[in-house]
């Protein structure tokens, strides 16, 4: 597992949980307009469907990791929210692949496995997670870790007062529990803690991400939204501006939620287990349609991504939007089409993609490589040679874009897989 980089601590001024924005979310109920007055949209509405069991009914075989997941992603969520809104300018660092990551990161995949372990204390965790604390022992870290513990135990405090409060090698050590290799034999949860960590830092959307693979197959998925609204979406809910909206507003804030064979469900990831089963839309043509696609450029191919839209006839522009919030905003209709193409040489994980995959999937929709394959989680960490991108729409999208990538394929070459290095 390749190492966490070097947090030069001296320069992450963090603040302190006893800061006001923190207290003002410990003294404050959620839906008070103590922030501004409340935007007026209606909650989304599910499509009408037979009375179909919850999303994980007792009979489910996965019930019990059901509500473990939701409340390990709520209680990571909690972190989250809270560190958000008191980032300042230059309080994360790059990996080396280029993608930041903050305290937030840190803590969440802690709190999760922190949660996973109290609920299985006699199951052993196999976890497969972005983030390590090799960096974080280093002697110059000891200011970040104490940072990334105040908030842990902040979280803890809140959602599990009688919890006794983790030290800072405690918290090191959870975050080091996401060494699995993952693969196909025995059970495996799947975290991306911080799924969208730029659009994190950028005050936009994020997730928290939790699946769960069972023999290679993702059979349950849990996201975690906090900024994400409970309406549909429009380009205002993209952009920068969103941290902290839930505060004075109690339709911000979604949980999406899928096990095999149960359906997709969602609701507030502040609240309960989700309850509102959610369809994705395949009524819609093309020239009704919306796409979405990654809000950084250097996720995907936008000018690929156009070129499509074009010849499958869709004339609105695309939500651009970070992480597997996608997934979920298109399990309940907001869009019909998410593409990704990134650039040939990068390796996709499964923690981007686990737990976005059964909810789109129990919603009805269609996710494949570019060349019209399943994903496949049961290789380890990384998934195999994707065709040169992942495409996920409504049945009847999906197979309008296929056929026109395989036609710009045909005129402009096909993707070739780059050579080992």
């Amino acid at each position: 597992m390749a190492a966490a980089p070097r947090l030069q601590s001296v320069t992450l001024r963090f603040c302190g949980v006893g800061s006001a924005p923190q207290q003002r979310l410990q003294q404050q109920p959620r839906g008070q307009a103590a922030c501004g007055q409340r935007r007026q949209h209606s909650a989304v509405t599910a499509v009408a469907a037979p009375v179909a069991p919850g999303p994980a009914a007792p009979t489910s075989p996965y019930a019990v990791e059901m509500q473990a997941a939701v409340d390990a992603v709520r209680l990571a969520s909690w972190l989250c929210e809270a560190v958000q809104v008191e980032l300042k300018s230059g309080q994360w660092t790059d990996k080396e692949d280029s993608s930041p990551v903050t305290i937030a990161d840190y803590g969440a995949q802690a709190l999760v496995a922190w949660s996973l372990k109290r609920t299985f204390p006699n199951v052993p965790l196999s976890l497969v997670a972005e983030e390590d604390a090799i960096e974080l022992r280093e002697p110059e870290n000891l200011a970040t870790v104490s940072a990334i513990t105040q908030h842990v135990n902040a979280a803890l405090a809140r959602e599990h007062p009688q919890a006794t409060p983790l030290t800072g090698a405690e918290v090191l050590d959870l975050i080091d529990c996401g060494d699995s290799a993952g693969g196909g034999v025995g059970r495996h949860w799947v975290l991306d803690p911080i799924d969208g960590t730029r659009g994190f830092v950028g005050m936009r959307q994020y997730a928290v991400c939790l699946g769960l693979l069972d023999a290679g197959e993702v059979v349950l998925g849990v996201l975690g939204c906090p900024n994400l609204p409970q309406y549909a979406i429009s380009e205002d809910d993209c952009d920068e501006g969103q941290a902290g909206r839930s505060f004075s507003d109690e339709t911000i804030g979604s949980m999406f939620v899928a096990a095999k064979g149960q359906g997709a469900y969602t609701g507030s990831v502040f609240g309960g287990m989700p309850t509102q089963r959610i369809f994705c839309n395949d009524t819609v043509s093309p020239a009704e349609a919306r796409y979405m696609e990654s809000f950084e450029k250097r996720h995907s191919n936008h000018t690929l991504s156009q070129a499509i839209a074009d010849e499958v006839g869709i004339v609105l522009p695309s939500l651009k939007l970070d992480s597997q919030a996608k997934y979920g905003a298109l399990s309940r209709g907001d869009a019909g089409i998410f593409m990704r193409f990134p650039d040939l040489v990068y390796r996709e994980k499964i923690w981007d993609h686990a737990a976005g995959v059964i909810i789109l999937q129990e919603a009805g929709a269609v996710i494949t490589d570019a060349a019209g394959n399943p994903l496949d989680f049961s290789l380890g960490r990384h998934f195999p040679w994707l065709h040169g991108g992942i495409v996920a729409a409504t049945p009847s999208l999906h197979a309008k874009i296929m056929a026109a990538l395989r036609k710009i394929y045909a005129e402009q070459g096909e993707p070739q897989q780059p050579a080992a290095p």
